[in-house]
């Protein structure tokens, strides 16, 4: 079912030009990003797919031929890029916030919303996805729970709002932020 025309509760979330969501994998990114930005008639950009369009290799393969580090490298130069654009929703990849230059990207250009989930309901929606190098571990609910102490920190650092994506469908949190926006 299509979304409705914007009305005088859109007008506010419109307003804001550049918005960035970041949170781990498997807390709605993508799923929500290109729903928000179709309620607030925005470009809708996801960092990691912008990243394999630009090289032509998938994440995992970019992750197996330059390790982490060289795909944070080629991240940041898409960060950068990216939170230039006006009129967006941008989804970042989980691992975004882990260099600084990323954190003031983000926190200066655009208003942040941290995509918060626990790491069961991460761990539910990621355990048949091979695309996600890091979670190609034998126990990838502890790589999430590491992943959840080191980063949670770094997202809320840079967020200026937080919502939890658990247990509400997309549609709910989209008309969640709808709101924020409407009451900032």
């Amino acid at each position: 079912m299509p979304y409705p025309p914007p009305t005088a509760l859109l007008c506010a979330a419109m307003a804001i030009d550049k918005i960035f969501l970041v949170g781990l994998m498997g807390a709605g990114k993508s799923t929500i990003g290109k729903q928000l930005a179709k309620v607030l008639h925005k470009d809708f950009v996801d960092s990691d797919r912008e990243i394999e369009a630009h090289t032509g290799a998938t994440i995992p393969l970019i992750f197996e031929l330059e390790g982490e580090e060289g795909f944070r490298r080629r991240e940041s130069e898409m960060i950068d890029k990216l939170t230039q654009q006006a009129d967006t929703v941008l989804a970042t990849g989980g691992g975004a916030v882990l260099k600084e230059e990323n954190r003031k990207y983000l926190r200066e250009r655009g208003f942040v919303v941290y995509l918060h989930a626990t790491v069961e309901q991460l761990l539910e929606r990621t355990r048949m996805d091979r695309n996600r190098p890091l979670l190609q571990t034998e126990d990838p609910r502890a790589k999430l729970e590491e992943l959840t102490k080191q980063r949670d920190p770094l997202y809320r650092e840079v967020a200026d709002i937080v919502v939890d994506t658990g247990k509400a469908s997309v549609r709910e949190v989209v008309h969640q932020l709808v709101q924020k926006f409407e009451a900032l």
